[in-house]
Order: structure tokens, then C-alpha cells, then sequence
């Protein structure tokens, strides 16, 4: 259990880290990238930290549409 908190602490370090060096970059599509990350990051924080991979699958599929939803709105105004 300890071993996969740290795995996952790890890999959003990783993520964060990356987020900060991809926005330094010129592009049409850093804005997708960093959504896309985050929301990496989001479930990551989700299912691990927050016990979510335990429960319900009705609060797990809450929470994807929740993440969908929100990824969807910024890129259709964006």
C-alpha cells in the first residue's frame, strides 16, 4: 500500500515537473497538453489518495464524467 502512495507521489511530481517544462514550449495545442496532464494528475489524486478506486462504481464513473465535462468546456470555449 505505502509502495503505490509513493509510486503515485512520484508520478505527479513527474507530471508537475513536465506541465512546467511544456509550458515554456510555442505552441497552438500547450493548452490541450496541460489539460491533458492535469487531469492525468487529477485521477491520479483521485483513485489514490482519495480511496475512489474502492468505491462505487457510480462515484467512479461520477468523477471521469466530471473530469470529461470540465476538459470539454474549457477546449470548446478555448
Amino acid at each position: 500500500m505505502k509502495l503505490n502512495a509513493t509510486l503515485t507521489w512520484i508520478i505527479l511530481i513527474i507530471l508537475t515537473i513536465v506541465s512546467a517544462l511544456v509550458s515554456k514550449l510555442n505552441s497552438n495545442y500547450i493548452v490541450l497538453l496541460i489539460l491533458l496532464l492535469s487531469s492525468l494528475k487529477f485521477l491520479g489524486i483521485a483513485f489514490q489518495f482519495m480511496e475512489l478506486k474502492k468505491a462505487h462504481g457510480f462515484w467512479k464513473g461520477i468523477i471521469v464524467a466530471f473530469l470529461l465535462f470540465f476538459i470539454t468546456s474549457i477546449v470548446v470555449v478555448f
